[in-house]
């Protein structure tokens, strides 16, 4: 039986700490947690002609991802964005503009995956160029047997309510954290309360499944015939980089094989929390977490 193809469109780029530098983007992050936990995840991006480039698909390839659907832009550099973590090991960011994954231009293997992939993932950031956007939507729109996940993922002001629209247009799943849950709520004129919003959301976008994450608080899972609200894992945080898009993984592997609600968020929470007790978004996952 083949593992479960799992695409990440959008952003590749450098997390610029203040003493180091870390290779992630929710897609790179996404795809590598897939293989982690048991499936086989692509990267669909798009890194400059310069050393960071060339770092970051060797890094890439060496931790095991297949990088042959990330072109290389000979114009534009690599994304960088400098990361803060606060005492509590929340991360914030700035992302300078006119990188190469602004400039995504799906090729030949990634068009191929596409139509044979079971889960595609994509959010909103890498949709701040209209560009990008017209790639993720061609790519999108070539797996069309796809579960599609938008994990939604908003960044300072690289949004807006048409692009958040018509991405859940889109898309089957919706992931969402409680703060961005808010600023959605505001911008499309949801109801107050979570399942209030979730729920409206899924009627006007016709949606399977609604996922909102509330980090120590738990999170809470939404379909059309049932919910899960679990509370979250108790663990020592390093940095929470990467843990959002470890749990998308683990949901989206558990969902494709068919587990419970339940199920789906206790596995999923476990992934993430495991991650916030590690350093970095691409710690390596026990095999015991493998699907």
């Amino acid at each position: 039986m083949r593992p479960t193809l799992a695409l990440g469109l959008g952003e590749i780029l450098w997390d610029i700490l203040p003493e180091s530098r870390t290779l992630g983007g929710a897609p790179a992050n996404f795809a590598y947690h897939i293989n982690g936990l048991g499936g086989y995840g692509v990267p669909v991006s798009c890194v400059g002609d310069d050393v960071l480039g060339r770092e970051a698909l060797t890094q890439l390839a060496q931790q095991g991802l297949n990088v042959h659907a990330i072109t290389v832009d000979p114009e534009h550099p690599t994304g960088t964005v400098n990361a803060r973590i606060d005492y509590q090991g929340v991360a914030s960011y700035i992302f300078p503009d006119d990188v190469a994954w602004d400039f995504l231009a799906p090729n030949h293997t990634a068009m191929t995956l596409a139509s044979k992939a079971q889960a595609l993932c994509f959010g909103t950031l890498a949709q701040r160029s209209e560009v990008s956007q017209k790639a993720i939507q061609e790519v999108i729109l070539a797996a069309p047997q796809a579960l599609k996940i938008y994990d939604i993922n908003l960044r300072q002001r690289f949004y807006t309510s048409e692009i958040i629209s018509h991405s859940l247009d889109m898309t089957d799943v919706l992931k969402i954290n409680d703060e961005e849950l808010a600023l959605v709520t505001r911008l499309l004129s949801l109801p107050s309360g979570e399942q209030e919003a979730l729920h409206t959301l899924m009627l006007r976008h016709s949606l399977k499944l609604a996922v909102l994450t509330r980090g120590e608080k738990g999170s809470l899972l939404l379909s059309h015939t049932s919910f899960s609200d679990l509370p979250g894992e108790s663990v020592p945080i390093k940095d929470t980089i990467g843990a959002g898009d470890a749990f998308t993984a683990a949901l989206a592997l558990a969902y494709l094989n068919g587990q419970s609600l339940d199920e789906i968020n206790r596995y999923a929470t476990m992934v993430a929390a495991y991650v916030c007790g590690c350093s970095g978004a691409m710690p390596e996952l026990p095999d015991t977490f493998k699907i």
